[in-house]
């Protein structure tokens, strides 16, 4: 067996491998259930924006635990108290039976709980918000040391001895139960062995004294031990009602916090709504994709459907693929796998372009073939790494989907690797076996006129009128940052955001708002009938979002609420943080990556570029008044990784031209080689265009952040890499010159001429 059919048989086990992988993800539900359950279960989990649910960060308060420690002791106290309540919040919520809840740490001190099939999760906070904390008090004499404590209903306090005789360490067991005499709810508990000794010995000595059960810091009853309780059995009643009784049973079995939680971002969709954005997910991804396969063919005609081969298997070995990482699908994941079909054509493209530039010097098919592909990997590795600096970081600062979309984009880019370079070349050899000889036509529509092009466009003589634009329109962006400024969302300043249905004129919701006297902006989203209601960040959020629920409804009974975020300041705060660090830690990246591939002005200049590219998209959100949230910020580190791969194409080729004729005039290289990669710029640039635009026109407010700036993005990147990119480092190897920025002038445009 030859080396060719050696690689087929193994790309063709990978391929079979991995689309098998993915099947679970794409068949109908009947199909889906005539399979083996093992095999059922290999398939994507939809997120809680796409199935419906609630996702909560609570942030475990050690302030009181570590106070006075310092250093290492500190940090370890720390995450004792968090791994603690970690399992403490496990088993909360499964004794009350969520259906397969994800209970993950998060930073130092977060614990991110996501609640699938729950759309009113208040039970769920007021069970994970109570610290549980249960234990045995006599009640102090007059005159002696007491501690103070208020009775859980009524004014009464009670003076209790300071030191507790038991605590709730010694429970094993609590259950709802009624008093037979009265029929009343109560909790019954069961000791273990060491704590039925210990109760047997209190209530023995101490017949007839109160005896307090304090919980939380409160004291929820005292009766009066009437005789010795032997059999480590108890009783703890308090005029609950059954689910009262019924949840604190539940808390006393999950055992104690060991520090208090608290609920600092919320986020909650409901099932229609979720399932409404799959339908758009899917059908504005259909879309995208379908247009870039059409394109491909209309571009490269039969060459196109090696290359659409290449994408379709890449589709699928992406999802198959996320589904063996247990990864979990978003809506901001639906966009980034969008975005990498989109992206993948890129390396594609690429490497038709190169082949056709080899076969129009007079190689044979074979040799067109081998010589495209090696000098289009060093630079499809170059602009892959580059974007991965960017979705690294979006991964590592990101929060819940975020997070979704930068794996998925991951994914997506790394399996371009082996699709676009194994597979496609596998695809094309088998194309041309049997031609040794002849040269290799491209077939396609010469949109550009390159085939019939003799001399390199005159890219370099608009050069001072681009980059004088470029400053221009980055410096009004700048000014319309400090005024009017981003219509930040939640995710930067706090507060609540609530989605409301209803067929209501926003008048008369208005009107029910300033009848109940709450303070927020009530203001259209998306199509009729459906608004965003903003309230102000605050301690008494869950009273106020209850209030205006109850203020809508009365004057819209028919009014729904299908998705609720909250974010508490604290978290809104670290938001803005880390988005700032994500953006300059991507740039320095960049920056070190191409300081590594390429000479100090390549990488400076691109990271200028970048900067001017990036000021340009927030004048362009400022100016549609976008909201800014986190979806934007990856949108944001998105296009740091398209424009720098823009960048980097046409750096790799203008290095390359260098190489072969040093003694070219330096403007003669740059606009020898931005004519060579013009074709592939905006063929690159259309296909992703067309990938994001079905989502960017239908695809909703849900998506409008990320999908119209990655759009505008796309068009800023292009054209700064044509005009402003290659100028700038023209300028920057002359000032970084021994010579200074007086050396190397600039020689005549006539003095060369290149074929693209």
């Amino acid at each position: 067996m030859n080396r060719f059919w050696i690689r087929a048989v193994t790309y063709g086990l990978v391929i079979v491998l991995g689309l098998g992988a993915a099947l679970p993800s794409l068949l109908p539900p009947a199909w889906l259930s005539a399979l083996p359950a093992a095999y059922q279960s290999h398939s994507l989990t939809l997120g809680l924006d796409l199935q419906g649910g609630s996702h909560l960060l609570l942030k475990v308060d050690t302030d009181d635990l570590t106070r006075g420690k310092s250093g290492r002791e500190k940090a370890e106290i720390r995450d004792d108290a968090v791994a603690r309540s970690l399992e403490v919040v496990r088993r909360r919520l499964n004794e009350t039976g969520v259906v397969e809840p994800l209970i993950v740490r998060q930073g130092d001190d977060g614990i991110v709980v996501q609640l699938p099939g729950v759309t009113d999760p208040e039970r769920i906070k007021t069970l994970l918000g109570r610290t549980a904390k249960l234990s045995f008090h006599l009640l102090a004499e007059p005159g002696t040391p007491a501690r103070r404590l208020p009775a859980s209903e009524g004014d009464r306090v009670y003076p209790l001895k300071p030191l507790p005789l038991l605590d709730g360490g010694n429970l094993e067991d609590a259950r709802l139960g009624f008093e037979p005499r009265t029929g009343q709810p109560v909790v019954n508990f069961q000791l273990d062995d060491e704590g039925a000794r210990k109760f047997a010995e209190i209530t023995t000595h101490h017949v007839g004294d109160p005896f307090a059960v304090v919980l939380d810091g409160k004291v929820i009853t005292a009766p009066v031990i009437r005789s010795p309780i032997t059999a480590g059995r108890g009783q703890i009643s308090g005029g609950f009602d059954a689910r009262e009784a019924g949840d604190l049973a539940l808390l006393l079995r999950a055992g104690a916090l060991p520090t208090p939680l608290e609920v600092v971002e919320q986020r909650t969709v409901g099932p229609d709504l979720g399932g409404d954005q799959i339908r758009m997910g899917v059908a504005t991804g259909l879309i995208g994709a379908a247009l870039v396969l059409a394109f491909m063919v209309l571009a490269y005609r039969r060459w196109g459907l090696i290359a659409n081969t290449a994408l379709v298997i890449n589709l699928g070995l992406v999802i198959g693929l996320l589904a063996s990482l247990g990864a979990t699908l978003t809506l901001p994941g639906i966009a980034g796998l969008i975005l990498s079909v989109g992206m993948a054509v890129d390396a594609n493209i690429l490497i038709n372009e190169r082949i056709r530039e080899e076969a129009r010097r007079g190689r044979s098919g074979q040799g067109a073939l081998r010589a495209g592909f090696q000098r289009a990997y060093a630079t499809i590795l170059d602009s892959n790494i580059t974007t991965l600096i960017a979705v690294g970081l979006l991964f590592q600062f990101g929060a819940g989907p975020v997070r979704g979309f930068a794996v998925t984009m991951a994914v997506g880019l790394v399996v371009s690797l082996f699709t676009s370079i194994s597979v496609t070349r596998l695809l094309m050899e088998w194309r041309l076996r049997g031609r040794t000889r002849g040269t290799l036509t491209l077939p396609g529509p010469d949109w550009l006129g390159a085939e019939r092009r003799r001399r390199p466009i005159r890219f370099m003589a608009v050069r001072g009128r681009g980059i004088v634009l470029s400053l221009v329109l980055s410096v009004a962006s700048l000014g319309a940052l400090a005024w009017p400024g981003l219509n930040t969302g939640i995710d930067f300043q706090g507060g609540v955001a609530m989605e409301v249905h209803t067929p209501a004129t926003i008048d008369t919701l208005r009107s029910g708002l300033a009848a109940s006297g709450l303070e927020g902006s009530l203001q259209r989203f998306g199509d009729d009938g459906q608004y965003l209601l903003r309230l102000p960040a605050g301690a008494d959020s869950d009273a106020r979002i209850e209030a205006a629920k109850a203020a809508l409804s009365a004057v819209s009974p028919e009014a729904g609420f299908p998705r609720l975020d909250v974010v508490g300041p604290s978290v809104s705060g670290g938001f803005v943080e880390t988005s700032i660090l994500a953006v300059l830690l991507a740039g320095a990246g960049m920056l070190v990556y191409l300081r590594l591939r390429f000479a100090p002005h390549f990488a400076w200049a691109a990271l200028i570029t970048l900067g001017l590219d990036l000021s340009k998209t927030l004048g362009f959100l400022v100016l549609t008044g976008l909201e800014f949230n986190l979806t934007t910020v990856a949108a944001l580190l998105t296009l740091i990784g398209y424009s720098v791969n823009d960048k980097v194409v046409v750096f790799d080729r203008m290095r390359e031209n260098r190489a072969l004729d040093p003694e070219r005039p330096l403007e003669d290289i740059i606009d020898l080689s931005l004519t060579q990669t013009l074709r592939r710029t905006l063929f690159t640039s259309l296909t992703t265009f067309l990938a994001i635009l079905p989502m960017g026109l239908a695809g909703g407010p849900a998506v409008a952040s990320f999908a119209l700036p990655v759009l505008f993005g796309i068009v800023v990147g292009t054209s700064s890499s044509m005009f402003i990119a290659a100028p700038m480092a023209m300028f920057l190897e002359r000032w970084f010159s021994p010579e200074g920025p007086a050396a190397r002038e600039p020689a005549s445009l006539e003095s060369g001429s290149g074929y693209l």
